[in-house]
């Protein structure tokens, strides 16, 4: 039995509830309809958009940036505080409404989940039901949803990201190739802008590309695991069950022992930062955010002091927990006393996604993110970059270009994005222009300028 998999996905969570309570309240305007977004305090000039109408995308406003540059694209803005109880409810409201077409529901976020439907259908057309549970949800909560119809979990996320909003949409494993191939390679689920720049840099722009892209090739780009990864879902290959409850973990922590004691402040905040960017990295990759931080020290004569403070929203971004950290640390160390370890540790998890940054009010936190995402990708990278050798040396993936600016642009992209490489101007024997990247001292890719009367490897 082919199974059947919706994912569910509000059109522009937070604006549309937004725009349901004030239409509720008497407002006569649809901040969905007009030029509109919601920030955090909006007469704080340095409060971010967090959600945009597609009116107010029109004028080329982007969520993340200040609200004072989008009231520059557009004086007229309609700016409105985030709701976040208000949110949460909406939210469990439309849980409420997708429970009832299936028990077996995965809540991936706030404003998204997936059912699996392959055992209540009982023979009704899955187009059909999912049209109805969207204009259920439209009907009765007053907000759209699109719904993605696959055969896996990918596939039905993967679909509900088409044409928007309150559309239903199908990606069956049939038509992996004409739907989900042309599809740029940033459009696929795990794909982040790093890993795009490295494919795209080596002329990987689609995820059909990706698809036929051997596992070799791909291997010595992005690591052995990664690259299994990455050809399964480029695919359209996904086995994973819609989980509807978890063995889930009550709290995270690091510390650091370390190899003599220390009495600088400054030397162990650095400390500090290490173990504050583990646990952060450890509950993103598990889709938690914390609302508790605890923080201890253990002195050169093995007694430990230690605090715990809660947050004002839970968070998942490495520069809030690490603050709540530093504020304690004054009220556990005198700043002499020497030091054998460090630890840090969050608690009181929860799954509750949303944009921080509507609540805080702080165009930082957006720069905080990024850092955080740029981490998370480079940590992924890392970790799937254990590429094995089989018996004698590989041979070096071969890159031609049309100049040498060219093959030299792309052989220091490739240096940069992968610490550790190296890169050395070494002319063929017949004269052509090489950029040579090493691994130790094993070659693993030239970047060759083309010759028009010569054959070379082809251009990936």
């Amino acid at each position: 039995m082919q199974r059947v998999i919706y994912h569910i996905d509000v059109n522009s969570a937070f604006l549309s509830w937004s725009a349901v309570k004030l239409l509720a309240d008497g407002w006569k305007q649809d901040l969905r309809e007009i030029p509109a977004v919601v920030s955090g305090d909006p007469n704080d000039r340095r409060s971010i958009v967090t959600a945009k109408s597609l009116p107010a995308k029109r004028f080329g406003i982007e969520t993340a940036e200040p609200v004072s540059m989008a009231l520059r694209k557009c004086p007229d803005l309609v700016i409105v505080r985030g709701d976040w109880p208000w949110y949460k409810k909406c939210s469990a409201d439309f849980i409420a409404i997708c429970r009832t077409y299936s028990p077996v529901l995965q809540q991936f976020s706030i404003d998204e989940c997936w059912l699996d439907m392959t055992e209540t259908l009982g023979g009704r057309d899955p187009v059909q039901l999912a049209t109805r549970l969207k204009d259920e949800i439209r009907n009765r909560l007053g907000f759209t949803v699109n719904v993605g119809v696959g055969s896996n979990k990918l596939l039905a996320k993967m679909a509900s990201d088409f044409e928007k909003p309150d559309k239903v949409h199908t990606l069956w494993s049939s038509e992996v190739e004409t739907k989900m191939w042309p599809l740029g390679v940033r459009n696929l689920l795990w794909v982040g802008k790093k890993t795009e720049e490295r494919l795209t840099a080596y002329g990987i722009r689609t995820i059909g590309q990706l698809a036929r892209l051997g596992t070799g090739s791909l291997t010595r780009l992005v690591g052995t695991k990664f690259a299994a990864q990455l050809h399964e879902t480029a695919n359209g290959r996904d086995d994973s069950p819609v989980e509807t409850e978890y063995g889930e973990a009550k709290s995270y922590s690091a510390e650091r022992t370390f190899s003599r004691d220390i009495t600088d402040p400054a030397e162990l905040d650095r400390w500090l930062f290490k173990v504050a960017v583990e646990v952060a990295h450890r509950i993103r990759r598990d889709n938690f955010r914390a609302r508790e931080v605890s923080v201890f020290v253990k002195t050169s004569d093995f007694k430990v002091f230690s605090r715990q403070s809660q947050m004002e929203q839970a968070t998942d971004i490495t520069a809030l927990i690490l603050n709540a950290a530093r504020a304690m640390l004054p009220s556990i160390w005198d700043g002499r006393t020497p030091l054998r370890q460090v630890g840090l540790g969050v608690g009181k998890l929860t799954h509750e996604d949303y944009f921080q940054m509507s609540l805080f009010g702080d165009e930082r936190l957006e720069y905080y993110r990024q850092w955080d995402r740029d981490y998370d990708e480079k940590r992924e990278m890392a970790a799937h970059s254990d590429r094995p050798i089989a018996h004698g040396k590989r041979a070096p993936l071969v890159f031609s270009y049309a100049t040498g600016e060219e093959a030299l642009a792309a052989a220091k992209k490739t240096v940069k994005n992968r610490p550790g490489l190296i890169m050395a101007r070494s002319p063929l024997p017949d004269g052509t222009d090489c950029f040579k990247i090493y691994e130790g001292t094993e070659e693993i890719e030239h970047h060759i300028v083309q010759k028009a009367d010569k054959q070379t490897a082809p251009r990936r």
